[in-house]
């Protein structure tokens, strides 16, 4: 390979922030210079479409400081120097194994800090910024030279390796990719539902055409009297609580001496197409409740919700409430949203333009695929769940390696239309839910406060789907009166693998705050920040503390049952059912 002068290279670079005409016309953002100046600078589109500017005086300091640090590069480079890469993306000997590469790399990486800057020095809201710093930021992501054959040493090395085979196995792969519709981040054909995830022992007990119930086998000789029953959000599959033997919340709460009962929600097809969101607590939530209570013969049941299914369970017992029934004897809510304030990245997705289009095309009947949903996601975390498998599978021509969590992850769920559209506008949009009286959900005004049981709420401290303050506001809307009947839990890492985090691993930590409960001298509960503040640090897993709140709400201890349903409610199937195994795609 021809190496470049590396003079002439730098000084060509250079010279477009040294000389101000080339500097301006990078930089004026774009109300000067129409398509000549969007065509200079990649963010000049961006600006325009948000219509922001930049104060001159802060767009001087962020050019000097460019300059400065672009200087040093370029002399390091020049004397041989190899720049440092504190990019996890870059730390391969090969990024620093040749001048070209590394400057290739350094270069990116002050570029990508000098454009984020540029997009957080903007004059708007904060809305406005957090987009604008989203889209920035994907553009930043997808530029990157480990993206691309020609400017990845790794996926080089590999090519001369491999005598091409590597580039016909990438080939390969995205050609698979393609004919899917997504991309593999796992082997999937090392995973079956029901063979080797999805295999706690259990019999589906009751169906509609929304949902299964699963009645799961005792493990210990004794239960508690009250049921545990489970509702996953209906926007991926249940067996994320039931993966493999050693890392299933499942297997753990029914070794707790739990019987433990689970909603599997049907992947909706075009049959499906009009139900709403007050389907699937209706007929979903509620339905389950009053089954499970049936069958264990109980009044009070425990009722336990996951993101989603969280919002879900507990729209479904303010219902209840309303037509003055308490059935719960305790509601458990994991990284759950009640209070909409604060939705963290996902708030770029959520406008009145963008929720009026989906309603323009969804709200009266159809489908929202899977597909589009996952997408979504990814699109949060781009460098681990796009570009990172791009290279691995495409460039070097890697099989990705057999892993549960990610089979799971894109085992996509459909959604209705007009239930998908009510949840966005009442909810992210416009927050309703936490404003008693606010909404109507079958047929009867909502208060979350009229909910009378002892509440479990835990947070992810990384978690960027459910901020943890977030999930920590459901503190403030369930047992107004009786603050000290909720217990906030946060554990560490983000929205699944904080959830997933096996007790018998001993990993990660998880704090807990049993000292305050209301603030100090005043009337009102804690802040996040003041919960915080107090709270202590615990080495392992917060499931014990969730098995031992579970015991102390649970009842009288009792035989455990020796049979699957009751007269009525006969099991039909093995768990974990027909639904779970049908797929969006």
């Amino acid at each position: 390979m021809n190496m470049p002068d590396p003079q002439a290279f730098a000084t060509t670079w250079m010279n477009q922030f040294t000389d101000p005409s080339a500097w301006q016309g990078w930089l004026n953002l774009p109300a000067a210079g129409g398509m000549q100046a969007a065509a200079a600078n990649p963010l000049a589109g961006v600006f325009k479409d948000f219509n922001v500017t930049i104060a001159p005086a802060k767009l001087d300091t962020l050019r000097q400081d460019y300059l400065q640090k672009a200087g040093r590069l370029w002399q390091d480079f020049i004397v041989g120097k190899t720049p440092q890469l504190q990019d996890k993306r870059f730390s391969s000997s090969e990024w620093t194994a040749t001048p070209f590469a590394a400057i290739t790399a350094a270069s990116y990486l002050l570029n990508s800090e000098f454009m984020v800057a540029l997009a957080d020095a903007v004059e708007a809201g904060p809305r406005e910024r957090q987009k604008i710093r989203f889209t920035v930021q994907q553009m930043v992501d997808a530029m990157s030279p480990a993206n691309f054959l020609a400017t990845n040493p790794e996926a080089q090395a590999k090519l001369i390796e491999s005598k091409g085979e590597s580039l016909t196995r990438g080939l390969q792969n995205m050609l698979e990719d393609l004919r899917k519709g997504r991309i593999s981040q796992t082997d999937e054909s090392a995973f079956e539902v029901g063979k080797n995830v999805g295999t706690s022992a259990g019999q589906v007990v009751y169906e509609n055409d929304l949902f299964q119930l699963i009645q799961y086998s005792p493990a210990t000789p004794t239960v508690r009297a009250r049921p545990l029953l489970m509702i996953p959000p209906c926007i991926n599959k249940f067996y994320i609580l039931d993966l493999q033997p050693e890392n299933s919340l499942v297997r753990y709460v029914v070794e707790q001496g739990n019987t433990v009962f689970m909603v599997s929600w049907r992947n909706p097809d075009k049959s499906m197409a009009n139900l709403s969101w007050d389907d699937y607590v209706e007929r979903g939530a509620i339905e389950a409740i009053r089954v499970t209570r049936e069958i264990s013969n109980q009044d009070k049941i425990h009722v336990f919700g996951f993101c989603v299914g969280g919002t879900i369970a507990a729209s479904a017992l303010a219902v209840l409430a309303a037509r003055d029934q308490q059935p719960a004897a305790s509601l458990s809510l994991l990284t759950t949203l009640l209070d909409f304030s604060d939705t963290g990245v996902l708030e770029v997705f959520i406008d009145e333009d963008q929720v009026a289009r989906r309603e323009a095309s969804l709200a009266k009947g159809g489908i929202m695929p899977g597909r589009d949903l996952a997408t979504t996601f990814s699109a949060l975390r781009p460098n681990d769940l796009v570009w990172n498998y791009v290279q691995q599978n495409y460039l070097k021509g890697k099989v990705p390696p057999a892993f549960d969590l990610l089979y799971w992850n894109a085992d996509s769920t459909n959604l209705p239309g007009p239930m998908f559209c009510w949840y966005l506008r009442n909810t992210y949009l416009e927050n309703k839910l936490r404003v008693p009286g606010q909404l109507t959900v079958c047929g009867v005004p909502v208060d979350l406060g009229r909910i009378e049981a002892p509440v479990f709420v835990y947070g992810s401290k990384e978690d960027h789907i459910v901020p943890w303050p977030a999930a920590f506001a459901s503190m403030n809307l369930l047992n107004p009166k009786k603050p000290k009947a909720n217990r906030f839990v946060l554990g560490a890492s983000g929205h699944i693998a904080g959830v997933i985090n096996p007790a018998s691993k001993g990993k990660r930590s998880y704090w807990v705050n049993d000292k305050l409960n209301e603030k100090k001298g005043r009337k009102g509960p804690l802040s996040p920040d003041e919960w915080f503040a107090g709270a202590q640090e615990n080495k392992g897993s917060w499931w014990p503390e969730w098995a031992r709140f579970l015991q102390e709400n649970g009842g009288e201890e009792v035989p455990a049952p020796t049979a699957f349903g009751n007269a009525q409610y006969q099991p039909t199937e093995p768990a974990p059912g027909r639904y779970v195994k049908a797929r969006a795609d």
